[in-house]
């Protein structure tokens, strides 16, 4: 794996990281993701901070560890999504809770502005 992040990363961002490289189809059906000794090592990341990143891309039903084997991306049944499919969703997801989470922010804002006009008028029904 080239990525080599400034800081160590989360296992949120190595989850987040595979999402995009499965999405992309950097490791295709049935591919094997770096093991989880040696990739911890590469980040300067501790053994549980990869596996539960690798833990995460399995809830998701991106992946599938095999003990001892390592950890591949799914290779899905007939008519089911493939793990690229199902990563790209997800990161659509996410891009538009963003979205949505950036448009409540800037309401929320509005509303906040608005109460303090109100506040500094004085009552019309007086």
């Amino acid at each position: 794996m080239d990525w080599k992040p400034e800081k160590p990363p989360t296992a949120k961002e190595i989850a987040a990281k595979f999402r995009d490289s499965i999405a992309r189809g950097v490791y295709p059906p049935g591919g094997q993701l770096p093991g989880a000794k040696g990739l911890a090592k590469h980040l300067g990341v501790g053994l549980m901070t990869v596996q539960s990143a690798y833990k995460q891309l399995a809830e998701d039903g991106l992946v599938f560890g095999r003990q001892g084997s390592g950890t591949y991306v799914l290779d899905p049944k007939k008519g089911d999504p493939t793990a690229q499919q199902t990563a790209l969703g997800l990161r659509e997801l996410q891009d538009q809770l963003t979205h949505v989470t950036s448009q409540l922010s800037e309401l929320r804002d509005r509303i906040e502005r608005l109460e303090a006009e109100r506040s500094r008028r004085p009552d019309e029904n007086q």
